[in-house]
């Protein structure tokens, strides 16, 4: 056999041994059982860069770990700050808030060893939150979410801070990301 006979016959049965078969018209598709979960959209204005940085939104009384990207990794203080802004327009348009206004302020944050020391203002009086556990927990979620954060600590006055639990607990000592777990979802 000459070799462009070869081809065409080389050709189809390299197609024909695909396994992908073939329908004459298109066939419906059954979507997997269970709840389905989607990435939030991708915020067209939020930097792309080599530096992951997490932040622990709230959606639906649920903390959701989101992560960001940046040039550069952001200090501890500057995560915080991050945290505090709140969720990007995008983020908002998936259902992720913030439960930090007016429950928790957030007002500096130090590092020693391997733990954060977040200062905590007194509420105002007429702040009208009630979800602590959640804002507390979106800044224990987000700064243990560094390597170089283990442990985070409330202070307000210079001294530390009882602060609620997911378990509704009120703990003094310092917390871990398992402190609010329960909590804790991924998208």
């Amino acid at each position: 056999m000459n070799r462009r006979r070869l081809a065409p016959l080389a050709l189809t049965v390299l197609l024909a041994g695909c396994g992908i078969p073939t329908d004459d018209s298109p066939r419906p598709v059954q979507p997997p059982r269970g709840p389905l979960r989607s990435a939030a959209p991708a915020d067209a204005t939020a930097p792309a860069g080599r530096a992951v940085e997490t932040l622990c939104l709230v959606r639906d009384n649920w903390i959701v770990p989101v992560v960001r990207r940046a040039d550069d990794p952001p200090s501890v203080a500057e995560h915080l700050r991050h945290l505090l802004a709140g969720p990007t327009g995008a983020e908002r348009d998936s259902s992720l808030t913030t439960a930090l206004p007016g429950a928790v302020n957030a007002a500096g944050v130090t590092v020693t060893g391997m733990q954060a020391l977040v200062t905590v203002d007194a509420p105002a009086d007429d702040a009208g939150r009630s979800d602590e556990v959640l804002a507390f927990g979106q800044i224990v979620c987000t700064l243990t979410s560094r390597g170089d954060v283990t442990t985070v600590a409330f202070l307000r006055d210079g001294r530390a801070l009882g602060v609620p639990r997911a378990d509704g607990s009120l703990s003094v000592a310092p917390l871990t990301r398992a402190d609010y777990a329960p909590l804790i979802v991924d998208r």
